[in-house]
């Protein structure tokens, strides 16, 4: 059997939407309603969240949660994932990142992140992209994977470039969900930034530049994302919805 860690990082001061974590959803705070989704997974063994303020240290423990905390300096998420790994000497087979700005992610989503761990030292997941529109906004990544399933890079951009017109354009988005291998973590935590992660500003492709392997997994499953104040709204009538 497998030891699987699942992560929650919890930035307090996020650019888009400060203190979103601590949002107030249906009466209860964004961050709870992630923490709780994650303990409800059957495969984790564990579920810890990995803040960086006493703000939030205060509200977490007011419904229970396991927390550690982090530096603020942490650029990212996996930077934060990694500060828990060392700090306190955990060990385990997968480490999953579980966004704290991601409360409707499923069990079949883990699930399909997880389908095939013995051939790559991350893994994640896409879906493909319906809405047009998508296909050329910046605020939604776009992969595109090996005939293996590997992904060959990540983008802001269109990929890939159809240069001529064709009615079977198949185009992919990333799901920000992930699991890492304990060496990858570990190595992870040595690599410096490159080129094409500042160009894009996405973690991933440091992974890649350094010759990682990033299983993508096809998921049919959706999620909703809180990255804006608007989208709070579209998760309280989400909610409305499913207890109607």
């Amino acid at each position: 059997m497998l030891k699987i860690i699942c992560v929650i990082p919890a930035r307090l001061y996020s650019t888009r939407f400060p203190k979103k974590i601590l949002a107030l959803l249906h009466d209860k705070p964004l961050i709870q309603w992630v923490w709780e989704k994650a303990c409800s997974i059957s495969c984790f063994d564990q579920v810890v969240i990995a803040v960086d303020a006493e703000e939030t240290r205060e509200v977490v423990q007011c419904f229970g949660a396991n927390y550690i905390m982090t530096s603020q300096e942490c650029p990212t998420g996996t930077d934060r994932l990694i500060e828990v790994m060392q700090k306190c000497s955990m060990r385990a087979d997968i480490w999953v990142n579980w966004q704290a700005d991601e409360p409707f992610i499923s069990e079949q989503m883990i699930k399909d992140l997880l389908q095939a761990t013995s051939d790559s030292d991350i893994w994640t997941l896409k879906k493909r992209i319906i809405n047009p529109s998508d296909i050329l906004s910046p605020h939604i990544t776009k992969v595109i994977c090996n005939h293996e399933g590997h992904a060959l890079y990540f983008s802001r951009s269109a990929i890939p470039h159809y240069r001529d017109q064709n009615p079977l354009q198949l185009y992919y988005q990333h799901i920000g969900l992930y699991a890492f291998s304990q060496t990858a973590l570990e190595k992870i935590s040595q690599l410096d930034s490159c080129d094409i992660e500042e160009a894009e500003k996405l973690e991933q492709l440091r992974f890649l530049f350094h010759n990682l392997r990033i299983r993508v997994n096809e998921t049919l499953e959706s999620s909703l994302g809180i990255d804006l104040p608007e989208h709070l709204a579209k998760a309280e009538k989400y909610l409305g919805l499913l207890s109607s």
